[in-house]
C-alpha cells in the first residue's frame, strides 16, 4: 500500500466517529510496521481516548520503530485525555504522517514540534484536502467559537418547497430522505423555525441504524410552539431548545416541565437575532447546526451571514404557482450583484433526485 492508501484508510476509520465526537474532531490512525498494518483506531466518543492511543492499544505487535498515519496533527496538551504526542514518543514510533494541521491554539504546530524534538520524523500534508474536508465543522468551530451552519433544502425543479396549499410530503424520493437522516447524524444540532413546526409537526430525529440524534433547536420568537407538538413531547428523550425573544413565563414553565430548555435571545426585525443565537450555541459547545428551516428562516440566515454550506435536493417535479413556497423567502436582494455567492457544486444523484452541494462564498 502507498502513503495515500494508508491515509485514506485512516480517513475511513475517522468517519466511524461521526455523530459521537462533537465538538471534538474526527480522527483516524493507522500504524504500519514492515509494510504491514499492525494497529488501527479512531476517536470513538467525546471524552474518550483519541485515535492514536486507540491504534496503539490495538497493535498486534510492538509499535517500536513503526510509522503512524493520522488524519490530524496529534494533540500535545492535557484535556480530557493526556497528550497523544507523549504516547507516540513513549511507544517508539519513528515516523508520523499527518493529513491536516490542527488550528486549535492549544496545538497549532506545537504537536509537530514536540514529535520532531523527540527525534521523530514528521511528514505533513498527506491527503490534506480530504483530511481538511473531514473536519470542516471542527476547523470552523475551533477558530470562530460559533457553530458551522449548513442549510438543507428539498425542492422541485422550479424551486418550490411546498404547494400553494402548503403541502410538502413528499417532494423528494426515499433515497434522498434516507440520505438526509445520515446527514443529520453529522451535526450536533438541527434547527427549524416555528412555521415548520406549526405546518408539519416534525420530530427532527435521526432515523437510521446506530443513530445519534442531534439537539433540536426551534426559532420561535413569540413562544408559539404547541404544548402537544411532537418536539415538546419527546424533549426528555432528545435535548430540545426553543430560542425566543418574547417570553411568556407561564408558557415557558409548562414547556420546561416537558424537558424543553428556553434560550432567551435578542430580537431583530421581529425575529430571533440569529448571530446572537449562534454565539449562545457556541458557548454551549454546539459546534454545528443543520438548518431545515423553511423559506423565511433560510433567507434570514443568509442575511445574517451565518451559513457556511448548503445542500439542495432537486426533485423532477414542477409545482408552479406564485403563492407556492420558494426555497428562500423573505424580501430577497434588490440588485443582482447583491446575490449570495456559491461555489461550483458537487453533484450527486439519489434515486431520481439530484443533490447540489455548495460552499457559501464570502463577499
Amino acid at each position: 500500500m502507498t502513503d495515500i492508501e494508508y491515509m485514506r484508510k485512516a480517513i475511513a476509520l475517522a468517519k466511524n466517529g461521526i455523530g459521537f465526537v462533537n465538538p471534538n474532531p474526527l480522527v483516524g490512525a493507522v500504524i504500519v510496521k514492515n509494510h504491514k498494518i499492525i494497529g488501527e483506531g479512531w476517536h470513538e466518543k467525546f471524552g474518550e481516548a483519541h485515535a492514536e492511543r486507540n491504534a496503539l492499544k490495538n497493535c498486534t505487535e510492538s509499535p517500536e520503530g513503526a510509522e503512524i498515519y493520522v488524519t490530524l496533527e496529534p494533540c500535545c496538551h492535557h484535556g480530557k485525555n493526556p497528550p497523544c504526542t507523549e504516547a507516540l514518543i513513549e511507544a517508539g514510533i519513528k515516523k508520523v504522517y499527518i493529513g491536516s494541521d490542527d488550528p486549535n491554539p492549544l496545538v497549532a504546530g506545537k504537536g509537530i514540534r514536540q514529535l520532531q524534538e523527540a527525534g521523530i520524523e514528521v511528514i505533513k500534508g498527506v491527503c490534506k484536502e480530504e483530511c481538511d474536508r473531514l473536519n470542516r465543522i471542527f476547523f470552523h468551530y475551533i477558530t470562530t467559537r460559533t457553530p458551522y451552519c449548513m442549510i438543507k433544502i428539498a425542492m422541485t425543479a422550479d424551486g418550490k418547497t411546498a404547494t400553494r396549499a402548503g403541502l410538502s410530503k413528499w417532494i423528494t424520493g426515499e433515497e434522498s430522505r434516507r440520505h438526509v437522516h445520515e446527514l443529520r447524524k453529522q451535526f450536533a444540532a438541527i434547527m427549524c423555525g416555528i412555521g415548520t413546526v406549526l405546518a408539519d409537526d416534525p420530530t427532527l430525529t435521526c432515523r437510521i441504524e446506530n443513530p445519534s440524534n442531534p439537539i433540536r433547536i426551534v426559532c420561535d420568537t413569540h413562544l408559539q410552539i404547541p404544548i402537544d407538538s411532537k418536539i415538546v413531547h419527546t424533549a426528555k428523550e432528545v435535548p430540545t431548545y426553543i430560542a425566543a425573544s418574547c417570553i411568556d413565563e407561564r408558557k415557558a414553565a409548562a414547556l420546561e416541565k416537558f424537558g424543553v430548555k428556553i434560550l432567551e435571545v435578542p430580537e431583530q426585525d421581529g425575529h430571533v437575532k440569529l448571530r446572537s443565537l449562534m454565539r449562545r450555541l457556541g458557548n454551549l459547545e454546539i459546534d454545528s447546526v443543520l438548518l431545515e428551516g423553511g423559506s423565511a428562516l433560510h433567507e434570514a440566515a443568509f442575511r445574517a451571514g451565518i451559513v457556511q454550506h448548503m445542500q439542495v435536493y432537486i426533485a423532477p417535479k414542477i409545482f408552479g404557482g406564485v403563492s407556492a413556497k420558494p426555497a428562500v423567502g423573505g424580501i430577497g436582494v434588490m440588485h443582482v450583484e447583491e446575490a449570495y455567492k456559491l461555489s461550483t457544486p458537487e453533484i450527486r444523484q439519489y434515486g431520481n433526485d439530484v443533490l447540489l452541494d455548495y460552499d457559501i462564498l464570502e463577499g
